[in-house]
C-alpha cells in the first residue's frame, strides 16, 4: 500500500531513509510524472519540470498553478507530445503514481524501484499497483518482464528495503 484507506501518505511510511532515496532519485530524474493526487512535497520540488495526468482537460495544457508543470490527459495526446511539451527531450523519467499512473508504464520501464516496509500496515489502503493485493506487486511487475535485481537496505532497524526490478 503507498497510502491509507482515505488516500493520504501517512507519517508512518515516511521513513528518513526511503524518503532520502526518493528524494535524491527525483534530483537526478529530467521529468516528474504523476497523477493529480500525488506530489512528493519536498524543498526542490518547485523546481522540477513535470508532467501531471488529469482527465480535466482534453489533451495537453500548462498548469495554472506551476509553471514548471505540463497537465496531460492521455486519451487526448501521446507520453511523446506530452514530453515534448513539457521540455523534456531526454534523460531519466521518474514515474511517481499513484497506480493508474504505475499501470500505464508497465510494459515500459527500464527499473521500477520497489520499496517495502514490511512491518508497516494499513488496512484499506491505497494498493502502490491495481491488482493489489489479489496478486503481490512482485508478480505484477514479473508479469510485465521486470526481474529483481539489487536490493538496498534504506532502514536496517524497521526493514525497509528498496529493490530494483529491471526489464529482462
Amino acid at each position: 500500500m503507498l497510502a491509507d484507506a482515505s488516500g493520504v501518505m501517512p507519517d508512518v511510511l515516511k521513513i528518513p531513509g526511503d524518503q532520502r532515496f526518493f528524494a535524491e532519485a527525483l534530483d537526478r530524474a529530467a521529468l516528474i510524472v504523476h497523477g493529480r493526487h500525488s506530489f512528493e512535497d519536498q524543498p526542490n520540488s518547485p523546481r522540477r519540470t513535470r508532467i501531471v495526468l488529469t482527465r480535466t482537460i482534453a489533451a495537453l495544457a500548462p498548469d495554472p498553478a506551476n509553471p514548471k508543470a505540463t497537465l496531460w490527459n492521455p486519451a487526448g495526446a501521446s507520453f511523446a507530445e506530452a514530453c515534448e511539451r513539457a521540455g523534456a527531450a531526454a534523460g531519466t523519467v521518474a514515474i511517481i503514481g499513484g497506480p493508474e499512473v504505475f499501470a500505464m508504464f508497465l510494459d515500459g520501464y527500464d527499473t521500477f524501484w520497489l520499496s517495502q516496509a514490511p512491518r508497516v500496515r494499513l488496512p484499506g489502503g491505497e494498493p502502490c499497483l491495481p491488482g493489489v493485493p489479489e496478486r503481490t506487486p512482485q508478480q505484477i511487475l514479473a508479469a510485465h518482464g521486470l526481474r529483481a535485481a539489487e536490493t538496498e537496505i534504506l532502514d536496517a532497524a524497521h526493514d525497509v528495503s528498496v529493490t530494483a526490478w529491471r526489464r529482462a
